[in-house]
């Protein structure tokens, strides 16, 4: 494989939590070098976040930091203190990018947003990520991806029409948010070749989110009709859900939206005699009928293990897949083929495991080049060989609280 397409990338990463930390990662997969900037008086946030190997609470024990920060140098900095802000100044010198995630408020409090960067590195690009952005009546406004969620929209479409608003699990917004953020980075790199100028990208987790509920808001513009809960049903297919299979919390999923697909569904299940029924010869009659024909669906698929429904569905053409818990995606034959999980040996916690970009070029690697850094590890490495410090300047940095 040839070199890395980002191996002359340098990155320096103020941020924390998740967005920030996953865009960096996923440039580090391609070769960039990436520094991340800590403080021990304010350790990152999922460096306190469980779960905890063998369950011993440690600053660098956490099993969720390691996946998010894989391939980085961390710094120990202490921003508000001077000598502290002169050193950020030295990492946006040797920089090519900057990724904050701090309110404008903070930045301007510690005089480290882009203008401040800006003033020994013109081309400097700076990518900063917060709930909803650094403009507006609520850019101030710190929050984690759970509020993000909520004020995108995604609890009130998320559930069953009987019960109230649900989360869909996870920060779901931090999820989605790291890949807008690569992809803005990018385009700045590239306007950057082009013309040698830098830029300041303001990345709303907010507005990243609210563009995974596209179809929702056309339906409000198109008909001023304001989607709700509505389960695993389509309003464009019956049968079209999840389905108990035959083991213990086996399940699959099941779309049928045409009446071809719903001919090659009867022909899967062998035309049973409940699928001549005039309740269900068309799509509208399916959809009026819904229970009953879920009802009837999974008295099917609760008599087959999942492997054994998709294999009958998929084979006529239906739309189908199985339920996967994360032993089953570990075990994944697919995903292992392509290298998507890769071990990674972590001097605190032992071995880990990373998801890869999804993305693979024929021309060079994704790299694992090493763990995720103890908090501070590479302090003296990063000040003396990145950034030129002699070593009896870091001595002095040090004696004056500079790296904590």
């Amino acid at each position: 494989m040839g070199e890395s397409p980002l191996k002359d990338i340098r990155i320096a990463d103020f941020s924390w939590s998740v967005v920030g930390p996953s865009i960096t990662t996923f440039f580090s997969y391609y070769g960039a070098e990436v520094v991340k900037v800590e403080s021990i008086h304010t350790p990152e946030v999922t460096r306190r976040s469980a779960p905890f190997k063998d369950n011993l609470v440690g600053i660098d024990r956490s099993l969720v930091f390691p996946t998010l920060n894989t391939n980085k140098y961390s710094i120990c900095l202490n921003l508000k203190h001077p000598g502290g802000r002169e050193i950020a100044l030295k990492l946006a010198k040797w920089a090519d990018i900057i990724v904050q995630s701090a309110t404008d408020n903070t930045l301007e409090k510690l005089r480290l947003n882009y203008e401040d960067f800006k003033t020994v590195k013109k081309s400097i690009i700076v990518l900063n990520t917060t709930s909803q952005g650094q403009i507006g009546p609520n850019s101030n406004h710190p929050g984690y991806g759970d509020a993000a969620v909520a004020m995108a929209g995604f609890p009130e479409v998320t559930g069953w029409p009987d019960r109230e608003p649900s989360l869909p699990p996870g920060a779901y917004t931090d999820s989605v948010t790291p890949w807008f953020g690569a992809l803005a980075i990018m385009a700045a790199l590239e306007f950057r070749n082009r013309t040698g100028k830098g830029q300041h990208i303001d990345l709303s987790q907010l507005e990243a989110g609210a563009h995974m509920l596209a179809p929702a808001f056309l339906v409000y513009s198109a008909n001023h009709v304001v989607p709700m809960r509505n389960g695993n049903r389509s309003a464009s297919g019956a049968p079209h859900g999840v389905y108990r299979c035959l083991g213990d919390n086996r399940w699959c999923a099941i779309a049928v939206t045409s009446e071809d697909e719903w001919k090659a569904f009867c022909r899967a299940l062998g035309e049973p005699r409940w699928t001549k029924d005039p309740k269900f010869v068309t799509q509208y009659s399916r959809k009026k009928n819904e229970d009953e024909l879920d009802d009837l669906v999974e008295s099917w698929t609760a008599s087959v293990t999942p492997e054994e429904a998709l294999q009958k569905l998929q084979a006529a053409g239906v739309a189908s897949g199985i339920v996967k818990n994360i032993r089953d995606l570990h075990n994944d034959a697919q995903l292992n083929h392509r290298g998507h999980f890769q071990k990674v040996k972590h001097p605190e916690v032992g071995e880990y495991t990373v998801e890869l970009p999804p993305a693979r070029f024929s021309q060079s690697a994704v790299e694992v080049r090493q763990p995720a850094p103890r908090l501070g590890e590479h302090t003296e490495y990063v000040c003396c060989s990145l950034l030129g410090i002699s070593a009896e300047e870091f001595v002095r940095l040090h004696s004056e609280g500079i790296f904590e």
